[in-house]
């Protein structure tokens, strides 16, 4: 062979690896995308489920074991999480719909950032949660207060 043929050949076989390569590295993006995608639905259906419409049952459907929770007001475990939204339904917090502002994953975690209140008390919420294997395994949370009057003129929403 020449060098010219040996060069193509060269040139096309690195053509032809290197669009392999792209197109498996398109359809792990797009797999990973979708179970973003499904990881959103899980925790959206999940929370309103436990937290808007009280539904104790929801915990074996969506929670994981072992369930870690960062949230310094709650033991770690499924049973403690239940027992912390039973004395909120006791404490009479009412069912509702949950106000979702904006979710967002990335890998196993999910974002929501949600308007809600305690009492007369409205707060900013934003809830991170880690999923496993179709179920919430982790979750952190970081609760703010929406002050009356403030400092600039944008929302915390």
């Amino acid at each position: 062979m020449n060098t010219l043929t040996t060069s193509a050949v060269v040139l096309a076989l690195a053509a032809i690896a290197a669009a392999g390569y792209f197109y498996i590295t398109a359809q792990t993006a797009l797999a990973e995308r979708a179970q973003e995608e499904e990881n959103k639905k899980l925790v959206l259906t999940a929370y309103q489920a436990l937290f808007g419409d009280h539904d104790l049952s929801a915990l074996e459907k969506y929670w994981g074991e072992p369930y870690i929770q960062h949230n310094p007001l709650v033991p770690n475990g499924k049973a403690a999480l239940g027992a912390f939204v039973q004395s909120m339904i006791d404490a009479g917090a009412p069912k509702s719909t949950l106000d979702v502002k904006r979710v967002a994953a990335e890998g196993d975690y999910v974002w929501v950032h949600l308007r809600s209140s305690f009492g007369e008390q409205e707060v900013a919420i934003v809830d991170i949660f880690r999923v496993e294997q179709g179920k919430i395994v982790e979750h952190w949370d970081v609760i703010q207060p929406v002050p009356v009057e403030s400092a600039n003129s944008n929302t915390m929403f």
